[in-house]
């Protein structure tokens, strides 16, 4: 089976949610047998050197990469007005690239064709056109809602318009567009919900991130107690700003419940302004080289969001490495959790007060929390399981 993926970004190397989710999948698939080709748009905002690649999952694929510039520009922004597009999406398409895409397409015939997310779907009418293959629309979240969520909570008014805009415009494109495949993947069983009542009549299965947990090896003699941790790219918005939310609103009263607690803070590009919090209790450490190991050295993982849609990546990762996670409602939308048992779920800022109060005072119980974690990714997201899952729909979209 030859199977082609569009990607908005290179997913090598799997250092974060977008990446993570798409490498995994390929390489669930390419250990099954089959025959993939990658495209990815490589923009600014997330360069990767491709000749620097070096990854035993990339030597087994066929892989083409764009340079595109998806950077914002104030001219566009204020031309796309005008239009009829949704800017979001329309500065991830690029005509050159679309010829690249075409002579691929040319060259090769593909049974499967998986479109990972909405900024690789303007180039849908080029696969159709040269193409026979089946269609399939990865959901990595549902980006309308995502920037819904973020203009309600903006105070500005006038940049709370315009975000209210560009939600609508999000909106439109996105449900015009989702039944213009033969198969529909949404990321989380709220996000098929979302799908559905959107107007998705085409065929549509969840499939969540899928983890292979030889990666996820933990080491208790290494974990720092009391510790707490977020780990998160900072130039997404929902990241940022609910970590300020929580260093405003909640973190000056935690600091005071021990002497010995410690914050720390990771994640690729950190604002500038997250240094100033910098502290003898609160290290900001800003990008890491190695995430696993950031974890398995920490004990309690914060997850602040009060903004978002899809599945925290993140999070699935933390309950593989058997933290004790402590996260908004937001935050844990779509993992099959339970409060108390595997995720301690706190969305005020007295809940994450008595919840972290709660687990440093006794370690038994983040400890307890973090093994039901273990148990539940192990449950759910396990890459062998979810991959042959499937190539099982890939048959059967090809069979008809």
């Amino acid at each position: 089976m030859k199977t082609l993926f569009l990607t908005n970004r290179v997913p090598f190397p799997p250092n974060s949610g977008y990446p993570i989710v798409v490498y995994n999948t390929i390489k669930g698939l390419v250990k099954l047998g089959v025959d993939v080709t990658l495209f990815s748009i490589n923009t600014n905002k997330h360069r990767i050197d491709t000749d620097d690649i070096y990854d035993p999952v990339f030597e087994h694929i066929k892989f083409y990469s764009f340079n595109v510039d998806t950077e914002v520009n104030i001219w566009g922004a204020v031309l796309n007005i005008f239009s009829d597009q949704s800017y979001n999406v329309s500065r991830f398409f690029d005509e050159e690239a679309a010829r690249l895409l075409e002579d691929i397409l040319k060259e090769n015939e593909f049974d499967i064709i998986q479109f990972e997310g909405l900024f690789v779907v303007p180039y849908l009418d080029v696969v159709k056109a040269n193409s026979n293959a089946k269609v399939i629309y990865r959901a990595h979240n549902i980006e309308f809602e995502v920037w819904e969520r973020i203009a309600m909570r903006e105070q500005f008014t006038p940049r709370r318009k315009y975000l209210q805009f560009l939600a609508r415009r999000l909106k439109h494109y996105e449900t015009e567009q989702i039944n213009r495949f033969h198969q529909v993947f949404a990321i989380s069983e709220p996000d098929r919900q979302s799908i559905v009542r959107f107007g998705c009549e085409t065929a549509l299965d969840v499939f969540p991130v899928a983890l292979d947990f030889e990666k996820y090896v933990t080491k208790p003699s290494s974990v720092g107690f009391p510790t707490l941790f977020h780990l998160g790219a900072m130039d997404w918005r929902p990241n940022k700003e609910g970590l300020e939310w929580f260093l405003d609103e909640i973190w000056p009263d935690i600091e005071k419940l021990n002497s010995e607690l410690r914050f720390y803070i990771a994640g690729k590009n950190m604002q500038r302004e997250f240094f100033e919090y910098d502290s003898e209790n609160l290290v900001v450490e800003g990008e890491i080289f190695d995430a696993v190991e950031f974890m398995n050295s920490k004990s309690i993982m914060i997850v602040p969001l009060l903004s978002a849609s899809g599945m925290r990546v993140k999070i699935i990762e933390g309950m593989a490495m058997r933290k004790c996670i402590i996260a908004t409602s937001m935050a844990a939308e779509g993992i099959m959790c339970e409060h108390g048992k595997d995720i301690l779920i706190a969305d005020t800022a007295d809940e994450f007060y008595r919840s972290i109060l709660q687990c440093i005072t006794n370690p038994k119980k983040w400890h307890e929390i973090g093994d039901n974690a273990r148990k539940t990714v192990e449950r759910d997201h396990d890459i062998n399981v979810i991959s042959v899952r499937m190539l099982k729909v890939y048959e059967k979209l090809i069979s008809v």
